[in-house]
């Protein structure tokens, strides 16, 4: 599928009235729009009731009824008001439980789908802006589903009631509102198109300042050690303005359609009253059929009217859960043969548990990003208790290879483990060149995704383990880190980085262990205990690949694999 036909289908989808990928990916969507429908029904059931028992009284004070022959219908008309209230009350909860439940359901499935795609594709579209969306985008789901859906239910199900309502009493006010209550709805398409070209814009310069205000934040240390860090403030007003101008845009068409919409309503209920009155007056209707139709009237054209006021409340969630489909079908295009490690994390069968002892083949293993190749056809095979160095110059797609072992990036070859076709989540240990730790202590981010118990004896015995194959025995383990692992130096963030990959080793017994430039950040020393460790990994039957141009890690591996820059005519 092409960016091109994803990027039609889904403005298509989001010009639609109900976005039919929210009935398909939501399940909670379904069971909100069969409890709006009953509440909208009884809704209208209501203003029909009220509009009639409102009548009945007028009519009948005027004709001098006494306040003991009106009861039964002043009790009437309090229950259709508190019906109404209820209903009102029901439909803003049900909206709101809805709009939780659809969202923590679409939030799973977009996770989901991000991972399948890796962190290429996230590296790509920007960690800013892929958090905008799973965050403040889906959250902004809320509109939708506490104003602009209600209000849509209603429409559908109190409009046409209401207009049956007032044909059976007046076939001429109704004539004269079929013919008025088109004109809405034309007004509404008009705006909705504009609206959403506005908020598409709105939305895209909220993504590009939440990427440049977090680029501003990671580099803010080299900004200050340059002397840098205010010339930032001009990048960042001009993209706040920005982002300032496009909203004062949506709220402005916000505003005229508003009064467009309430123009046109107002028009078409003075024309019933004109109408009304006349014939009042000719005697060619009662005074309650007269007070019935006028009161419905306003209530035929009141949803309609909110519906195109709260498509802009519903605007931007709308435009940001087109976005999250795209993500989910983007994921769902990707073929399942070209992501190695994105495989099942299941416990293993007897098959696959057999194959963990055998050899790791790459077979006409080739990568592109975009329209360029980074690897071309590499073919190579990584025997059990060796220890392996992927060597060769800036680009020749040693971090690549190593990507697509993981499952990070879609290639074209075949990955087999043992024979199997294959190679599982669970088959792989891994550290990168950026360790990627979170606030916590430091046995936290060691331990990140393990299965032991936290304060258990065998979890504390495995994490000194790590630390000590990692080489960072001297760290504390209990040291609290702040965000992205501040506290700590290069050299101390990359070997707990390491230690973390060294405890999935030993705790899941994985076959494969993969390193990207371990030692870069090290010193000699450190790093000559370091290689002892991976040869310790690699004595006890792991298949250890390594990716560095370090002389020291050359010269301990069992086996260097030289790759060439990819050179395209």
């Amino acid at each position: 599928m092409s960016q091109t036909d994803t990027e039609t289908r889904g403005a298509r989808a989001s010009r639609a009235p109900i976005d039919p990928r929210l009935l398909r990916r939501a399940r909670a969507m379904r069971g909100f729009l069969a409890l709006g429908g009953l509440l909208g029904l009884l809704q209208t059931a209501s203003i029909i009731g009220f509009a009639w028992f409102v009548s009945v009284l007028v009519t009948g004070a005027i004709d001098g009824q006494s306040v003991a022959e009106l009861s039964g219908s002043f009790a009437a008309l309090a229950a259709m008001v508190l019906l109404r209230a209820f209903t009102v009350w029901a439909m803003d909860a049900a909206a709101a439980a809805g709009a939780a439940r659809v969202k923590s359901q679409l939030r799973v499935s977009v996770l989901a789908g991000i991972r399948k795609l890796g962190p290429s594709w996230t590296a790509q579209r920007g960690s800013a802006a892929t958090a905008t969306l799973v965050g403040p985008g889906l959250d902004a789901l809320d509109g939708y589903f506490g104003k602009y859906l209600p209000q849509l239910i209603l429409t559908a199900i109190a409009t046409p009631l209401l207009v049956i309502a007032i044909f059976l009493n007046d076939w001429l006010s109704a004539l004269i509102v079929a013919i008025a209550l088109p004109v809405i709805p034309l007004f509404m398409v008009l705006i909705g198109m504009a609206t959403q070209a506005v908020q598409r814009k709105q939305w895209d310069a909220l993504q590009h300042l939440s990427g440049s205000f977090l680029d501003v934040v990671g580099g803010l240390a080299t900004l200050k050690i340059f002397g840098r860090e205010r010339r930032q403030l001009t990048r960042i007003r001009t993209v706040t303005e920005s982002y300032r101008s496009e909203t004062m845009k949506v709220l402005r068409l916000s505003f005229l359609s508003g009064f467009v919409l309430e123009l046109a309503g107002s028009l078409s209920v003075a024309l019933i009253a004109v109408t009304i009155g006349l014939r009042l007056l000719d005697g060619d209707l009662t005074l309650g059929v007269g007070l019935f139709v006028l009161i419905l009237a306003p209530e035929v054209f009141l949803p309609v009217r909110n519906v195109g006021a709260q498509y802009h409340a519903a605007a931007e969630g709308v435009t940001a859960a087109a976005d999250v489909f795209d993500v989910l079908e983007q994921a769902e295009a990707l073929p399942k043969q070209q992501t190695a490690a994105a495989a099942s994390t299941a416990a293993p069968s007897t098959a696959v548990a057999a194959a963990r002892g055998g050899t790791l083949r790459l077979q006409d293993l080739s990568v592109h990003r975009g329209d360029r190749l980074i690897v071309d056809r590499f073919s190579a095979e990584f025997e059990p208790g060796t220890l392996s160095v992927l060597a060769g110059p800036s680009g020749a797609g040693k971090s690549t290879i190593l990507a697509a072992l993981l499952g990070f990036v879609p290639f074209d070859g075949t990955v087999s483990l043992g024979g199997l076709h294959a190679l599982r989540r669970d088959d792989v240990a891994w550290s990168g060149q950026n360790p990627a730790l979170g606030s916590g202590s430091v046995a936290e981010n060691v331990a990140l995704g393990g299965r032991l118990a936290p304060g258990s004896a065998e979890r504390a015995e495995l994490l000194e383990r790590s630390m000590r194959l990692a080489v960072a025995s001297g760290i504390d383990p209990e040291l609290t880190l702040g965000v992205g692992g501040a506290g700590l130096s290069g050299g101390q963030a990359q070997r707990v980085g390491l230690a973390r990959a060294f405890y999935r080793w030993q705790e899941r017994s994985t076959p494969v262990l993969l390193l990207d430039e371990p030692s870069s950040a090290l010193d000699a020393e450190t790093e000559a205990r370091l290689l002892g460790s991976l040869r310790e990994a690699a004595d006890a039957g792991a298949i250890v690949i390594v990716v560095s141009h370090r002389q020291a890690v050359l010269a301990g591996a069992d086996r260097i694999v030289w790759l060439e820059t990819v050179h395209v005519d």
